[in-house]
């Protein structure tokens, strides 16, 4: 009975403490890479399996345009006429330097059997260039994109919180009363 009643105590903190935990470690591959100055994208295709899996959370460096190689994996948005509508990652299968208007990029997805049908010129002085992922993770920050899941992972447990902070005052408060009306009655005996 005794082991029933520390089990009872125990599983509640036990339970908001891995809350806890994987909210901070969540946090923590949210912001460090942000702060050390890492971009982070979601892989939602299959493009790329083998190595970034579908559901991984890439994070990307900014590279000046002139640092690329044929081999780099990069994050770009495609030509608007090229189909893929929102960014994409694939590997550059080629540079081509044209002398005018900066080079001329073709990509492919590991994954695909072909190269990518459109060339690209990069817009901008730097490129975000894979560095690394953490698979899986993706998944987690799709699903929070999603305004009830937010709800349901910050309103939960903020509920839960005050909730709980609550019960601590109606107990004290409670207590407090008892001690009271105790030490009334004793002192009410004494006259």
């Amino acid at each position: 009975m005794e082991c029933r009643q520390r089990l009872a105590r125990f599983a509640p903190k036990a339970v908001g403490t891995a809350i806890v935990a994987a909210g901070l470690c969540l946090a923590a591959t949210m912001l460090v890479p942000a702060l050390l100055g890492f971009d982070r994208y979601v892989i939602t295709g299959g493009s790329m399996s083998g190595a970034y899996d579908r559901g991984s959370l890439l994070y990307a460096d900014e590279v000046p345009v002139a640092e690329l190689r044929v081999g780099d994996v990069i994050t770009y948005t495609p030509p608007s006429d090229a189909g893929p509508d929102g960014p994409v990652t694939h590997r550059i299968v080629a540079i081509r330097d044209t002398g005018r208007g900066g080079p001329v990029f073709r990509t492919k997805g590991d994954a695909n059997p072909s190269r990518d049908p459109w060339t690209f010129r990069l817009d901008g002085p730097t490129q975000a260039r894979a560095a690394f992922a953490i698979p899986y993770l993706g998944y987690a920050f799709s699903a929070l994109a999603i305004r009830e899941v937010r709800i349901a992972v910050i309103g939960v447990p903020a509920a839960l919180v005050a909730v709980g902070l609550l019960v601590g005052l109606w107990r004290e408060a409670g207590e407090d009363a008892r001690s009271a009306h105790a030490d009334s009655g004793a002192h009410s005996g004494e006259t």
